[in-house]
């Protein structure tokens, strides 16, 4: 059974959820330790933590896979490690790419929380409209969880047909949400799980259609309501022509603030006493949506991927090496960003797990 996020009465409350779910608890902030608005409050590495290995597994990371930007470790509400590549230090702003679809789900938790939208209910999809059209019966859950039936190709190999590279760099690139929601189903609305940049960008136009903001407006938005109660400081999203958040792929933001932001999940959707996201909703984005036989890229929830950082764990991953990793187990927030070809993509993927694993002793 999935949690039910929307709050109000009769949903449960997030002890309820993450029992019903088999979830590890997350972690409060610890006594005395300063929430990092301002600025990280530094530590020390706990005495199991084998240092020299870890320094060679850092060297490692930071030399073998391309161009390694940024690598940044977060335990107990404390900054642990900060490793920088050639050009790039604290404030640098890093790619994001995929990992802007857990973005996303904050945003649309935030907007869950007011009362604007219910996942649910069918998602509200102008191009799904017709009379009899199948597409109709999508709900907003499905598309959180990348089981709506669209049709979309996600492919980033030249000379191959891909609907994330029409979408963002060819026809589609005017209006990206526009161009995914006219795709046709491919299978019935929640049997089938498909990674797809084009659910996410349906998702921040309905997101944008429910706040009634667009472009710079709906950058205030995310400024005003996540990314200034962190203290995050360097996001820079990016808009599509008809003023749609591609959230898919694009908001820069420095390993620092990312860091930021996955410890917000891992305090459970609130910041310094503050609550940001609604009860449920970030053990509604590590909660198992269906993968049918044969999946090979690891398990979901809903906009973020799950067990990276070993089991219990969950995390935002982009293209090219970018991840965000949360470890409840652990109290630890781990982010890597960099520049890293297709061919060493389960390798440095590999190199991420086991950077949080070395954290177990």
């Amino acid at each position: 059974m999935d949690p039910d996020p929307r709050g109000g009465r009769g949903s449960p409350g997030p002890g309820r959820v993450s029992a019903m779910a088999g979830l590890l608890p997350l972690p409060a902030q610890p006594a005395g330790t300063p929430w990092p608005t301002s600025d990280w409050t530094s530590g020390d590495l706990p005495g199991h933590v084998d240092r020299s290995r870890l320094e060679a597994h850092l060297a490692h990371g930071l030399k073998d896979f391309d161009e390694t930007h940024a690598v940044v470790v977060v335990q107990g509400g404390r900054l642990l490690v900060e490793r920088y590549g050639p050009e790039h230090g604290p404030d640098a702003t890093c790619l994001s790419w995929s990992m802007a679809k857990s973005l996303t789900h904050a945003l649309f938790g935030i907007a869950v929380g007011d009362g604007l939208l219910d996942i649910q209910a069918p998602a509200p999809v102008p191009e799904w409209r017709t009379p009899g059209d199948p597409r109709g019966a999508i709900n907003t859950d499905q598309l959180l969880r990348m089981s709506s039936g669209l049709k979309f190709d996600e492919v980033y190999e030249p000379g191959k047909a891909s609907d994330t590279i029409e979408m963002m760099w060819g026809s589609g690139k005017a209006n990206v949400a526009h161009y995914a929601a006219s795709q046709p189903l491919a299978h019935p609305p929640g049997t089938f799980f498909s990674y797809s940049s084009g659910t996410t960008n349906i998702l921040c136009r309905i997101l944008s259609d429910a706040l009634g903001r667009r472009g710079a407006d709906f950058g205030d938005f995310m400024r005003e309501r996540l990314f200034e109660p962190l203290g995050m400081r360097t996001p820079i999203p990016k808009f599509d022509p008809a003023g749609t958040f591609i959230g898919s792929s694009f908001c820069f933001a420095s390993a620092r603030d990312f860091a930021r932001f996955g410890l917000l999940y891992l305090r459970d959707g609130v910041w310094d006493g503050r609550r940001l996201l609604p009860e449920g909703w970030v053990d509604y984005a590590r909660t198992p949506t269906f993968q049918q036989a044969g999946v090979t890229d690891g398990r979901y929830g809903a906009h973020w991927w799950l067990d990276l950082g070993g089991p219990g764990s969950f995390s935002a991953n982009g293209h090219e090496g970018q991840f965000t990793v949360v470890a409840p187990d652990l109290d630890l927030v781990a982010v890597r960003h960099g520049r890293t070809s297709t061919e060493k993509k389960d390798a440095v993927k590999a190199w991420v797990g086991d950077l949080v694993g070395l954290f177990r002793g």
